[in-house]
């Protein structure tokens, strides 16, 4: 499980197995039943200097496992997720393969609620970012 601080109301999170962060952030943070998940970036867990993948499959695959971590290290799965944003470097070449990739973690008729767009650059010289908003019920 990961470690949680709870402060008013938010619970913020840090998951075991998750890559390191690159800045100053939390894996999740938990607001009532919405936990917003911090984009992930193309990089290895346990292996913050190994060089990340230079084609957009294998960079959304990795991104994609990290969220995944992320997910099921707070006991959600991508059944959960409610929106999600997606950012490109090249997104005139690299959106219709993110787009398939990206669409097969989720489960059919599930997509979540998603934006899309290009930027001019991401940490690491990354080619695609995604962060993600899941949904858990509150306990009553």
């Amino acid at each position: 499980m990961s470690a949680n601080i709870a402060t008013s109301g938010l619970s913020f999170y840090m998951v075991p197995n998750a890559p390191e962060p690159v800045a100053t952030f939390s894996h999740a943070v938990e607001a009532g039943s919405f936990i917003h998940v911090t984009g992930q970036m193309p990089t290895y867990p346990g292996e913050p200097e190994r060089p990340i993948p230079d084609d957009i499959e294998e960079q959304t695959h990795r991104v994609m496992a990290n969220l995944h971590i992320v997910l099921t290290g707070l006991g959600l799965d991508w059944s959960s997720v409610v929106r999600a944003g997606a950012y490109l470097t090249n997104f005139e070449k690299d959106y219709a393969r993110f787009n398939e990739i990206y669409s097969s973690y989720f489960p059919a008729n599930r997509l979540p609620a998603r934006t899309c767009i290009g930027v001019t650059a991401l940490a690491r010289s990354a080619r695609v970012e995604v962060d993600l908003v899941a949904f858990r019920p509150l306990a009553r």
